[in-house]
């Protein structure tokens, strides 16, 4: 898991910019009364450390919109945030918020161990935890709860996005695949899935290997997967083992064409043109044309100088649908906002069709894209480093086509 020091306590009160502004703009609804505080945890150091920092900067522009619009029936957003370092550390920031700080809601993570972590201490305190970056098919299983919601999308649902384009370049059925996976409960839990696919799909597995998360020298992987000459390499790995696999994959000029089960578009960028390569699925990306994408791109450009990625789309709309539940119920009480986001509420999502959580594992139901690296002379600008499918699943489809089933993930909600 991640390693470092656990960085002193920041709390990062949002709004205090758009409270003077009312002064200044009649229209806007000053925020009063006592503030609602959500509480933000995030990895910010080790390995998933950059899409962390993406995560914060999309909670506080976040916070920042809602304030600046009025707040919350007229209370404003005080976001607190905090490092989540290891699955440990988050429980204890996790009990910390909810009894002493008393926030209204949790929202963040990236290791699905973590997220498990603080699941257990939000159902404890009957307080809402919106997952925005860990995977694990298992939380929406085996471990849901009835106060744990997943704006992040499941293993299954990556594997069967990117599924689809590997499918439609013959690289699948009848191949042999190499994969390298993350040595932690994320990366064993897309394995399972990946095997599970390719099996069905008739493929087969060359070798898969287990990466300790702290690897940063893939030389001895990259040696094997030369001599083993397969199809396809496949990556689950997660955070900057994605960047050090890829910058080193082109180092050694191997020939075999790259895929990936998980991704961060941040994990490209940290590439750059000419190492990034292959296919990859995410939950969104910068390029995604629908108004209210253009905007969220516009104001984190803005206030950042530079877009927005997917992890960042994750904990911005986390924030920005717990204001909605919050405004909506007229309530910051647990059970209430789990009833109504149990209920089929939609919220538009910076994608072509509005998203909801489905009631009986609490997994958020939106598109998802599978993107394509561009090869070095194709790339005009640092950020736009992919071509990208539209939106799957396509207009004509279920929503749900691609979300664990009941046997992929058999949840009995408890609480």
């Amino acid at each position: 898991m991640t390693q470092g020091l656990v960085p002193t306590r920041r709390r990062l009160v949002q709004g205090g910019l758009a409270a003077g502004a009312a002064f200044a703009m009649p229209g806007l609804v000053r925020a009063q009364g006592a503030p609602i505080r959500i509480g933000h945890l995030t990895p910010r150091t080790g390995f998933l450390g950059p899409l962390g920092e993406y995560a914060v900067m999309a909670a506080q522009l976040a916070a920042e919109e809602i304030n600046a619009a009025g707040g919350i029936d007229g209370r404003r957003v005080e976001l607190l945030t905090e490092d989540s370092v290891n699955p440990q550390t988050a429980s204890s920031k996790a009990e910390r918020y909810v009894e002493r700080d008393k926030v209204a809601a949790i929202v963040g993570e990236i290791s699905s161990a973590s997220a498990l972590a603080i699941g257990q201490v939000a159902q404890r305190g009957k307080t809402i935890f919106l997952n925005t970056g860990a995977n694990s098919d298992a939380l929406r299983g085996q471990d849901c709860k009835r106060y744990m919601f997943h704006v992040e999308g499941a293993n299954s649902m990556y594997v069967k996005a990117v599924g689809r384009s590997l499918t439609e370049q013959g690289l699948v059925k009848g191949k042999r695949w190499y994969s390298l996976t993350a040595d932690y409960a994320f990366g064993h839990d897309l394995l399972r899935v990946a095997k599970g696919f390719m099996q069905g799909q008739g493929g087969t597995f060359a070798a898969d290997e287990l990466v300790p998360t702290d690897a940063t020298d893939f030389s001895a992987y990259l040696i094997k997967i030369r001599q083993a000459k397969p199809d396809l390499v496949i990556s689950n790995l997660a955070g900057n083992q994605i960047t050090n696999f890829l910058k080193q994959y082109a180092e050694y000029g191997l020939p075999f064409p790259v895929a990936g089960f998980g991704f961060d578009t941040a994990l490209a960028w940290g590439a750059g043109p000419g190492n990034f390569a292959g296919t990859w699925p995410c939950l969104w990306h910068h390029k995604v044309d629908t108004p209210s994408a253009k905007a969220f791109v516009a104001a984190f450009v803005k206030k950042y100088g530079k877009p927005p990625e997917n992890q960042a789309w994750g904990d911005y709309n986390a924030v920005k649908i717990v204001a909605k539940a919050m405004a909506d119920t007229k309530s910051t009480e647990g059970p209430k906002l789990v009833s109504y986001l149990e209920g089929g509420a939609k919220f538009d999502v910076q994608k072509p069709r509005p998203g909801y959580f489905r009631a009986r594992d609490h997994q958020f139901i939106s598109e998802m894209y599978a993107i394509t690296a561009l090869p070095a002379d194709k790339v005009k600008d640092k950020w736009d480093l992919f071509t990208s499918t539209p939106a799957i699943p396509g207009p004509n489809e279920d929503m749900e086509v691609l979300a664990p089933t009941a046997e992929e993930a058999a949840c009995k909600m408890e609480g």
